[in-house]
């Protein structure tokens, strides 16, 4: 058989593999926040040892146990994308059980540099109904996709909303834990000579107080919306602005954005 374009029939496979691996690939994501949800991460840390999938199902709380098939698919797509592997157990060397990789410790709720509340922010359903609304985006003249979806900002839609507000703002402060750490760990060249610095659209202020706390003679300005900075109290040399950073932004040495999102709001 002759295929249109003169392709092998690797090819072709190798093609319609790359178009289904693109499909499917929204169960990833979702898959690792069913995993969060479920606290499966927390279970297997707690445990101490690679983990057998019997004894993770038995610990698993409030799941239909003539679902826990399931787990075993959950396992699989979650080790094949890399946030846990698994091991032999030392004293049944023909059991194996799972353990987290680094990048499964990064979704510990509780871990230092915990990601976990990012994740829950990014793939909240209202958030994650915007990306439907994609190609109407680009037909319309509607800024966002997440205006076509909702009618209205993210921004406005959390400062009405705590039931996303507050993981929102969790989800920023989160998400700068590390990056605070190598800021200031690696990087404390780059604010020298500076008397003063706004971080724009800086959120709860966890990048913006550790700078100040590492530059006690540097002002340091937190600017936000007003429903993300009401009643956070500064200390003597970092305060927190109500505003909007396409208005106006309050005078200082330098500028500091950590990073943008706002196509899809």
């Amino acid at each position: 058989m002759a295929f249109p374009n003169g392709e092998k029939s690797s090819e072709l496979l190798q093609a319609q593999a790359h178009v289904w691996n693109y499909m499917f690939n929204y169960i990833n994501s979702v898959s690792l926040r069913c995993a969060v949800q479920l606290g499966i991460l927390e279970i297997i840390d707690n445990h101490g040892k690679p983990m057998t999938l019997d004894k993770l199902v038995d610990a698993l709380p409030n799941i239909n146990k003539a679902k826990s098939h399931g787990v075993y698919r959950l396992m699989r797509i979650l080790t094949h994308s890399g946030f846990f592997i698994q091991e032999k157990i030392q004293d049944d060397k023909e059991s194996t059980g799972y353990k987290l990789t680094p990048a499964g410790r990064l979704l510990l709720k509780d871990g230092p540099y915990s990601l976990a509340p990012f994740l829950q922010a990014l793939l909240d359903p209202n958030v994650a109904k915007a990306w439907e609304h994609v190609s109407e985006w680009f037909q319309s003249d509607r800024p966002t996709p997440f205006e076509i979806a909702h009618g209205t900002t993210l921004w406005a839609y959390a400062g009405n909303d705590p039931m996303l507000n507050q993981p929102f703002n969790d989800a920023m402060a989160t998400d700068s834990r590390l990056v605070t750490s190598v800021v200031v760990k690696d990087c404390k060249h780059v604010f020298e000579g500076l008397n003063s610095m706004v971080d724009i659209a800086g959120g709860t202020g966890y990048l913006a107080r550790a700078i100040a706390n590492e530059f006690p003679n540097m002002k340091c300005i937190v600017l936000d919306l007003p429903h993300v900075v009401a009643g956070l109290e500064g200390t003597k040399n970092l305060s927190f602005v109500v505003g909007d950073m396409f208005e106006s932004i309050p005078n200082a040495d330098a500028i500091l954005l950590k990073w943008t999102m706002h196509w899809l709001e």
